[in-house]
């Protein structure tokens, strides 16, 4: 049994033509037929310049979050491998449009093909990641012959503007705040629609580069902090988290429980720094070195946090040039469990890669604070 797993096609969909800044709102609506107050501050801040959008100029869906990822896994298949030779698949999301059945298992039936294992992993960003050590950790120990692993997100279906008007209807009530609460609305501003899969197999591909899975690192610090970003229910004054169960349906609109929402303080206290903590224990455990580390690939939600997180790691020596990080951000969006995925797949056809080379990639996820690392060999 090989003791090495390799990713040997890495692939992508994003819907639909590129949206710019000052087009946003055109696919999203105006909140009760308003501009904005808040979207230019964020957007000055996030250093996005475009995203995509699974919209029509009207607003109308052209994809939904399964039929995203599935465009995504078919752009894999070739002659060699199809829908019916896929052992595993295994989905992450963040927006998964129905409770039950699972993600994966919509995005199985779009796919087609034969019975297969399939797991589904709910959550924010990490859930790409998850699904990556999941399908790498079934072939280690032989129980597959090789995976797919997709991330996918449709965060426009939560977004727009007809999911606000209710709540904006509530805001004469809040003498102290004449717009949407800032940690529900900036989240409008930051995140966009978008696929990417991998296959993983035993040996590298005959043509072309593949990575091999060096170790992949998660960890949650939900023991130890409260939630951040949530949706489908309310946090108390305490901070404890109460689920859409547990309010009527009335109030499902008056406290806009199903509305996606971030605690800002919390992201900018803790979110690099809990990143920076995890990332010195890898260093000590790994014995790793920045100075191995020819590609960097963080996800970082906004660019605001580039220079946050260039800091922490410089705090502890780990000082990893500007030139060896990739990130396209700017010109893909904040693709939340795609976005790894996606810096690797542009990152694989940029011609920069040479075999060999390390590449870490970063995955923050600010839900309950949790994070991954991943290391990958060019091959």
């Amino acid at each position: 049994m090989s003791n090495k797993v390799y990713i040997t096609r890495v692939s992508k969909f994003l819907p639909n033509a590129p949206v710019s800044n000052d087009d946003m709102e055109k696919y999203l609506g105006m909140v009760n037929g308003k501009p904005s107050l808040a979207r230019r501050i964020v957007l000055r801040n996030n250093g996005i310049r475009q995203r995509y959008y699974a919209l029509d100029a009207e607003g109308n869906t052209t994809h939904t979050n399964a039929e995203l990822a599935a465009c995504a896994v078919k752009l894999l298949y070739d002659r060699t491998l199809g829908a019916d030779d896929m052992e595993l698949l295994a989905a992450g999301t963040s927006s998964p449009e129905q409770l039950i059945p699972s993600h994966g298992l919509m995005v199985h039936g779009k796919t087609g093909g034969a019975n297969a294992e399939v797991v589904s992993f709910s959550g924010t960003c990490c859930t790409g990641i998850q699904a990556l050590k999941y399908g790498w950790l079934s072939l280690l120990s032989g129980e597959k012959n090789n995976a797919v692993c997709v991330a996918s997100e449709r965060m426009s279906s939560w977004m727009q503007a007809r999911y606000f008007s209710g709540e904006a209807e509530q805001l004469h009530l809040l003498p102290k705040k004449p717009i949407l609460a800032f940690e529900k609305e900036f989240l409008r501003w930051m995140l966009s629609d978008g696929a990417a899969a991998v296959l993983l197999q035993r040996k590298p591909c005959a043509t072309g580069r593949s990575f091999a899975i060096d170790w992949i690192e998660l960890r949650s610090y939900a023991g130890t902090m409260e939630t951040c970003m949530y949706a489908g229910a309310e946090k108390d004054e305490n901070g404890e988290l109460h689920g859409w169960t547990s309010f009527s349906g009335k109030e499902w609109l008056s406290k806009s429980v199903f509305s996606l929402k971030q605690d800002t303080r919390m992201l900018g206290d803790h979110i690099t720094q809990l990143g920076g903590a995890f990332l010195r224990d890898i260093i000590g455990k790994r014995n790793l070195k920045a100075g191995e580390i020819d590609w960097f690939l963080p996800h970082l939600s906004s660019m605001f946090f580039r220079d946050k997180t260039k800091s922490e790691m410089e705090a502890m020596n780990f000082n990893i040039p500007d030139e060896k990080w990739f990130v396209n951000l700017a010109t893909v969006g904040n693709v939340g469990s795609a976005s790894n995925f996606l810096m690797l797949e542009e990152l694989s056809r940029s011609g920069k890669l040479q075999k060999g080379q390390k590449i870490l990639m970063m995955t923050p996820e600010s839900a309950r604070f949790s994070y991954g690392y991943t290391m990958l060999t060019v091959c």
